[in-house]
């Protein structure tokens, strides 16, 4: 018997290894099961890590999912998407969540996990990136792609910089040092801002996308949550953080054209509805390749992804994986999900895209 598969005795929604769960009874691992229909009482555990920014959105998750299969734990510790992949990609999970798609080394360690049915990769949270900050005296904040790559690049240092000022015309900003915040895990969160810096900010930013923070030193802290404590902590501070976690903090607003557009769920949502699918994955892979640079909504933003394999070892996981991924992208639990973290529900287009994917998801033969 696996350790991560032991009886458990909880009853309601708990916060464990800094995730999330729901409580659940044990079935033995090897009692096959016949698949899941509407409306079979499941029992088992599923164990999930990854994204930092959907701990929020997977509380609404679980709780909802709660009342439709009250005898399943499923349990997510957020240590960040580079984690979560690694576990999965392991063996060590059965799902990931992950706000950067896999790359093409990860997709073959991934066929090695899953065998020749693959994995798939659900888009089933989009949320935008805020800027946050904390400066004395100063409640708006707008800056140009062109200056917020100087920021935290270290080419722009103080507050009262004259691209600073030009970027906000009329606001009195201090005579304060900058002090930029980044992750210091591996991020998917880290990989989608520095995309749009990459995209945006012409020679100002030249660094490719990275999910690991690309120029050393400055000070790093561990996930959404670490990066907004740490902003909230000092003076002067300016960070990047899931807005779902972004509490008090002053949020910015980023230039996009002529005018200074704020993060909303639904320009998030807007940026993802004009993004194409990519090209050359699997048939259940539906990663999307965000079009941040002609964007005409909030272009700091994020899509995370559910990823598992389509064929699972034992019929219980299968079960257990198809039915919690039927409820996420159902209409009941992105409604769930929107209410707590604030994020985008998924198109009626995307639904109808992940819909038979999640009724692939089997155990093998």
């Amino acid at each position: 018997m696996s350790a991560r598969r032991k009886l458990v005795g909880l009853a309601g929604v708990a916060v464990v290894a800094g995730g999330v769960a729901v409580a659940a009874t044990w079935t033995p691992p090897n009692e096959r099961r016949t698949p899941v229909a509407a409306g079979d009482r499941l029992e088992g555990e599923l164990v999930g890590a990854g994204a930092s920014s959907q701990q929020a959105a997977m509380q609404g998750w679980l709780a909802s999912y709660s009342a439709v299969q009250p005898d399943v734990r499923v349990s997510y510790d957020p240590v960040g998407s580079g984690g979560g992949r690694e576990q999965f990609l392991a063996g060590g999970v059965d799902f990931a969540g992950s706000d950067a798609a896999l790359d093409e080394e990860e997709l073959a360690e991934a066929r090695e996990r899953c065998g020749d049915a693959g994995v798939f990769e659900l888009p089933n949270y989009i949320a935008p990136i805020a800027v946050v900050f904390q400066v004395p005296g100063v409640d708006e904040l707008q800056l140009s792609p062109e200056t917020l790559a100087g920021i935290f690049s270290g080419a722009i240092t103080r507050w009262d910089d004259p691209a600073v000022v030009g970027d906000n015309p009329g606001t009195a900003l201090p005579d304060l040092r900058i002090s930029p915040v980044h992750r210091s895990d591996e991020s998917g969160t880290t990989e989608n801002f520095t995309a749009y810096l990459a995209e945006t900010a012409g020679a100002a930013w030249p660094y490719e996308p990275e999910g690991e923070w690309p120029l050393p030193g400055g000070e790093a802290a561990q996930g959404n949550s670490g990066v907004v404590a740490a902003v909230a902590g000092g003076e002067g501070t300016i960070g990047y953080a899931d807005l779902s976690q972004a509490g008090d903090l002053g949020v910015a607003a980023v230039r996009v054209g002529d005018t200074y557009v704020g993060p909303t769920a639904e320009a998030a949502a807007a940026v993802v509805a004009g993004s194409p699918r990519r090209e050359g994955r699997g048939p259940a892979d539906l990663a999307i390749e965000l079009d941040r640079g002609t964007a005409e909504g909030y272009p700091i933003v994020l899509v995370s992804y559910h990823i598992g394999c389509v064929e699972y070892a034992d019929q219980q996981t299968a079960d257990l994986v198809r039915s919690f991924l039927g409820h996420v992208i159902s209409e009941e639990g992105q409604e769930a999900a929107a209410e707590v973290a604030g994020s985008a529900p998924i198109s009626d287009e995307l639904r109808e895209q992940a819909r038979p994917v999640v009724d692939s998801i089997r155990a093998r033969s």
